[in-house]
């Protein structure tokens, strides 16, 4: 049997997954990362995008997860993330509406709020791109 490393994936509600696995790909601030068994030690932010989860040498999940954390030990990946959504349930036409909403509520806001509203509106049109780029055609 190949070597495998555990990889756990959270959200702020509960623990969506956890199960031995050959390697996983994890979307970091600073680009894709592969966790092999082993792997060294580090801690990186998330981007929104599509976590891999591999047996073998097969894709055999793949998630979508927008914000958080992932700590990589010898043994394991724990990926912390703000919203876990599988692939096939992602709906950027549904952000995009949001976004719409957020941008007229930005437009009749105080400066403040606008300000505010702004750059939530940053963070969700990231988000949407992600999405974009992740839906299977």
């Amino acid at each position: 049997m190949a070597e495998t490393t555990l990889f756990e994936l959270v959200s702020p509600e509960r623990l969506i997954l956890s199960k031995d696995v050959s390697m996983v790909v994890v979307p970091g601030s600073e680009g894709l990362f592969g966790v092999l068994p082993r792997h060294t030690s580090m801690l990186s932010a998330l981007a929104p995008g599509v976590v891999d989860i591999y047996e073998e040498d097969l894709i055999t999940e793949r998630l979508f997860v927008v914000n958080g954390f992932a700590e990589v030990t010898g043994d394991r990946c724990t990926v912390l993330a703000e919203d876990v959504i599988p692939i096939e349930e992602l709906n950027p036409d549904e952000l995009e509406k949001k976004i719409e909403e957020m941008r007229v509520d930005a437009r009749n806001a105080s400066d403040k709020e606008a300000d505010r509203l702004n750059g939530l509106l940053a963070q969700k049109e990231v988000v949407l791109q992600a999405m974009r780029a992740a839906k299977p055609e």
